[in-house]
């Protein structure tokens, strides 16, 4: 297995953007969480890392980060088509914390092993530009999409993220067929 650079670096930029597109929703995504589900939740977050940590030896291989980049993005998908189905029941807002929970326990070996696979410190800036670039166009499209919607009279916050969600569907498959491109098989 080799890494196709080009087509992670564009998997990157769109990763950031999905995030900074989906960042705001998640306050109304998680209203009817009690504030100790989110200390539990931090818990949770803590002893996974260390787990992952203590794995890395065995994790640091081309194979496993894709394997982990894929599990990370295909909860994405679930996160999202599951808002879609089922919106703002309590078990559903539950369950959208604990797999974004699950998904933020694999955040630092991808950082580490994606330092490690582009060596490069030229590639690694320029990978990190784009991740801020994507990030930060997400959240001006976001807040553009929240006030496009305001200035047609949608004003409920739930529907707001629901139609929101509609296009972060379109983005996160794209973004998983990006991973597939990206890991080339030899």
């Amino acid at each position: 297995m080799r890494l196709h650079v080009r087509t992670y670096l564009w998997y990157k930029l769109l990763n950031s953007l999905f995030f900074g597109l989906s960042v705001g929703s998640v306050f109304v995504l998680y209203t009817p969480l009690e504030p100790s589900i989110f200390s539990l939740g931090g818990i949770f977050l803590a002893v996974g890392m260390l787990v992952v940590a203590k794995y890395y030896e065995k994790m640091m291989n081309l194979l496993v980060f894709y394997r982990m980049t894929l599990l990370v993005e295909s909860v994405a998908l679930i996160i999202v088509v599951s808002f879609l189905i089922f919106q703002y029941h309590y078990l559903n807002a539950l369950f959208i914390y604990v797999s974004y929970q699950v998904t933020f326990m694999f955040g630092g070996y991808l950082v580490r092993v994606e330092t490690l696979i582009l060596k490069k410190t030229a590639l690694l800036s320029f990978a990190d530009m784009l991740k801020q670039k994507g990030y930060l166009l997400g959240m001006v499209l976001s807040f553009g999409f929240y006030k496009l919607l305001d200035s047609i009279s949608i004003v409920d916050k739930q529907v707001q993220v629901y139609y929101l969600h509609v296009s972060l569907l379109l983005l996160q498959i794209v973004i998983l067929y990006l991973v597939f491109k990206a890991f080339l098989k030899r």
